[in-house]
């Protein structure tokens, strides 16, 4: 049975110039298939231009805001993934305060119109997996400062497997 969870945020104002809006570090029991993400602001009407990236990083990373996975079937057990700040094994998080020294390698870069917002839905073959005790994490990246700088929604679902 497949069980799928998502982090996000709403009505955010990001906290750094470059921001991970999103962190997924996977634990040690489940790998993680990264199947959707998104990003897009209600704060004005004006046109702009925003770069966006999906990524991993290893250690040292962000210090985030700790946000739980969600489960999209209600009656789907906890993820074996929980809310932290620290970006470590078996964590997630939103809105980093501090992007940390460790590498990020861009797997995914982007740009889009923020009033039209962004959203990548991978077909099949496209999907992202991290294994189970990977020595990195997943991220959704503004590279950039947001523009408008407030009233972000954002958020990434993964998929458990095994």
């Amino acid at each position: 049975m497949s069980m799928q969870y998502s982090v996000a945020a709403s009505n955010i104002t990001p906290t750094a110039a470059a921001c991970t809006l999103v962190f997924v570090n996977p634990g040690t029991s489940r790998s993680l298939a990264f199947l959707r993400a998104w990003a897009g602001q209600a704060a004005n009407a004006t046109s702009a231009q925003q770069r966006v990236q999906l990524n991993t990083q290893v250690t040292a990373f962000p210090t985030l805001t700790s946000t739980a996975p969600v489960p999209h079937t209600l009656s789907d057990p906890t993820s074996v993934i929980t809310g932290g700040t620290a970006g470590a094994a078996g964590t997630s998080g939103t809105n980093a305060s501090a992007e940390g020294a460790g590498t990020k390698t861009v797997i995914y870069p982007d740009a889009f119109n923020v009033l039209n917002g962004w959203l990548w839905v991978p077909t099949p073959k496209d999907v992202i997996v991290l294994n189970a005790s990977a020595a990195s994490g997943f991220g959704l990246h503004f590279p950039v400062a947001a523009s408008p700088a407030t009233a972000w929604q954002f958020g990434v679902t993964f998929e458990q497997l095994g």
